[in-house]
């Protein structure tokens, strides 16, 4: 028993299952437009449930299926199964029961949620072959927290509406940017190993040109969901903020200085997800008061 606490207690590390707060506030921000207020308590713990086992599955299967390209890149050397802390068959186990609660918490949302499940699953585990067949793998990883509000608006209503579709593509080129910055770290190894991204693709400046246009297109799509929910002031005041943390998080990096960027990756980026719930939350709430 101690081993598998401490087995799972590692994996839990390894996942960053914290940074759940990525794709989390997302979902809520979804939730919160569904139901035109706040949603049932029951229907809020099992979207939280159904987005951090989707996504610790994810992630323990993405060290699992990388641990030998973790192997020979020094930034990544000393991740647990390179590092020996994990076998390769624990971490797969870990992955199937978080798959399996993933799927038990769809089943206890709606029917529909249960039938998406799967898909949802092929998407969030499928992004750790991508880096192997494409350079735009970012975009995928992108669409793999993109599902999460559409999923969370399913969730509540039971079908799906198209105006999810721009809240999607705004966390799709969202995550992509900022995904495209943090590649940059591993340019060489990419290249010398003959893994594709943005940076081996572009170069660094390339990279940082294309990360830039997705995130000023992130600003466009997140007015336009004001627009179409008529979240007013708040929901205009709330896009301003998060489009002045975008450009602060590129001041902080760039292609000749990348010192910063676990900072403007994990700090920042956990800020604007808080950030963009917080005032459409607030709007939603200013319009039914």
């Amino acid at each position: 028993m101690a081993s598998l606490l401490r087995s799972t207690a590692v994996t839990l590390e390894m996942i960053k299952w914290e940074h759940s707060i990525f794709a989390l506030p997302f979902a809520l921000t979804a939730a919160v437009l569904a139901a035109d207020g706040w949603p049932s308590w029951s229907k809020l713990g099992w979207i939280i449930l159904c987005m951090v086992a989707a996504r610790s599955a994810a992630m323990a299967f993405n060290r699992l299926v990388d641990a030998e390209f973790d192997r020979v890149n020094p930034r990544t050397a000393m991740r647990a199964i390179p590092a020996g802390q994990l076998g390769a068959k624990f971490v797969a186990a870990f992955v199937v029961v978080a798959a399996l609660v993933f799927l038990f918490g769809s089943a206890m949302l709606n029917r529909l949620t249960l039938e998406l499940a799967p898909i949802a699953l092929l998407v969030v585990l499928g992004y750790s072959y991508m880096k192997r067949v494409t350079r735009w793998s970012h975009l995928v990883l992108g669409l793999a927290l993109g599902i999460a509000p559409s999923a969370a608006w399913i969730a509540v209503r039971g079908a799906y509406d198209p105006r999810m579709l721009v809240l999607t593509a705004l966390v799709v080129l969202w995550v992509g940017g900022f995904d495209v910055l943090y590649a940059c770290q591993d340019f060489e190894h990419d290249r010398r190993v003959g893994l594709n991204s943005v940076p081996a693709a572009f170069g660094m400046e390339g990279a940082f040109w294309i990360a830039r246009c997705m995130h000023l297109a992130v600003v466009v799509l997140a007015a336009w969901l004001d627009r179409l929910f008529a979240l007013g002031p708040v929901g205009y005041a709330g896009t301003i903020l998060v489009a002045a943390l975008l450009l602060y998080e590129h001041l902080i990096v760039s292609p000749r200085d990348i010192r910063r960027m676990n900072a403007a990756f994990f700090l920042l980026n956990g800020v604007i997800s808080v950030v963009f719930f917080l005032f459409v939350a607030g709007a939603v709430w200013r319009s039914t008061s």
